[in-house]
């Protein structure tokens, strides 16, 4: 029996890690349709069909870039939707610094959290959140027009379709509080693109930037990013455990797994697996003394090393990387994966998942955020479902599956069986 979750209404999806994954384009037109209908069916279109829609993309494109053309097509019938639109669209990119503080505002202020008790009037609500009244009234309006607040129709304010889902999200807010680091480091963008500007990320994850002495893994420094990977965890974990079953492996290795929230779900998911965590020394010293790792007992095994600097431990017919590979470059990843292909037996599995580039409907996240991300984190840089199977054929894998996780905005799930004597 394969492992894949299938005891579900819906048997888990899966499909070569190589489909395309093209962005899909945002005017109608037929090229559109038919590009968005090569990504549904797998059928590829014809060469020429791809030139001409090349053509057309840059004949629209030129005649936007024409601000005679776009004063014209905001007051016509036929293009004032589109004008409208991608005024919107690009208002929202010049602004979203303001939209990010005014969440972080809500998370500080702890307004979720209060609002999730019943709606109040801003009366009320001001001085819980040690706001004068104009103040409150201020941040309220603004939440409400990004959907994380709603004014009722009597007046008091509730939570918005967007703050709903922050309530009891502690993965979510610990990211909303972390960014204030990112975006200091993302005062300058060009300056961080040619290498010229130091970051706070940087010393933040020092192990990203191949920094591993006594003096980077201090337990006040690990102890400050474990507890956000820790903290985040929780958004990945959910997505893993809907699209895989562990239940079919006997041991499962766990590298760099932190503190051990995802080993001790999978623990959860599959009471008869046995399990290893191997990550840094300090980062285990900290996963022994949590609750989870204690509750698993003689199930777990806590292993200290360093995966660019020795061999991993042997034993596990099941290793997983959860938002491991996205932290370095390619060649480290190369070396990285040799070395979970040569702990494992032939037709053992390697189980991937992180946030990935050109993830359909998740670009923006993918190539945007996290390619800035994790520019000013170190070394790192997101990939493709498409370059980590090439990365994985290349040490030793095959049968490389790409599974469907809920929300593929929070990560992808790759799956590969390793070919052969290591």
């Amino acid at each position: 029996m394969r492992p894949e979750r299938a005891a579900r209404p819906a048997p888990v999806r899966a499909e070569p890690a190589g489909a395309a994954q093209a962005a899909p384009l945002e005017a109608p037109a037929p090229a559109h349709r038919a590009a968005d209908g090569e990504r549904r069916t797998g059928m590829r279109l014809p060469r020429w069909w791809h030139r001409l829609e090349d053509r057309l993309l840059s004949w629209r494109d030129a005649r936007i870039a024409d601000p005679t053309f776009r004063h014209r097509a905001a007051g016509a019938w036929w293009g004032r939707w589109m004008a409208r639109r991608r005024a919107s669209q690009l208002f929202d990119l010049v602004a979203g610094f303001v939209y990010s503080q005014v969440l972080l505002a809500c998370v500080r202020l702890e307004v979720f959290e209060r609002l999730a008790q019943g709606p109040q009037r801003i009366e009320a609500l001001a001085p819980q959140l040690g706001l004068a009244p104009e103040a409150t009234r201020r941040l309220v309006a603004a939440a409400v027009s990004l959907k994380l607040l709603r004014r009722r129709r009597d007046g008091r304010i509730a939570l918005g379709a967007l703050g709903a889902p922050m309530v009891g999200n502690p993965a979510v807010a610990a990211m909303v509080e972390h960014h204030s680091a990112l975006y200091g480091d993302l005062r300058d963008p060009v300056a961080l693109l040619r290498g010229e500007a130091a970051t706070t990320l940087a010393s933040y994850w020092p192990y990203a930037t191949g920094s591993r002495g006594a003096g980077a893994m201090s337990a006040e420094r690990v102890a400050a990013y474990s507890a956000l990977m820790s903290a985040s965890q929780s958004i990945v974990i959910d997505e893993v455990l809907a699209a895989y079953d562990f239940g079919a492996h006997r041991v499962l290795l766990d590298v760099g797994g932190g503190e051990g929230r995802f080993i001790a779900a999978v623990g959860r998911q599959a009471p008869a697996l046995r399990l290893m965590l191997f990550d840094l020394p300090p980062v285990v010293e900290r996963a022994a003394r949590r609750p989870e790792a204690q509750a698993l007992g003689d199930r777990l095994q806590l292993v200290p090393g360093d995966f660019f600097s020795g061999a991993l431990p042997r034993g596990a017919d099941v290793i997983s990387l959860v938002r491991v590979l996205f932290d370095h470059p390619d060649e480290r990843v190369a070396a990285l994966l040799r070395a979970v292909r040569a702990a494992l037996p032939p037709g053992g599995r390697l189980l991937v998942a992180e946030p990935m580039s050109a993830t359909p409907g998740a670009e923006a996240m993918g190539d945007a955020y996290f390619g800035f991300y994790l520019l000013a984190m170190g070394e790192g840089r997101p990939r493709s479902a498409a370059e980590i199977e090439g990365l994985l054929r290349a040490a030793g894998f095959g049968d490389v599956r790409r599974l469907k996780p809920h929300l593929p905005l929070h990560a992808q799930v790759l799956v590969a069986s390793a070919v052969g004597a290591p």
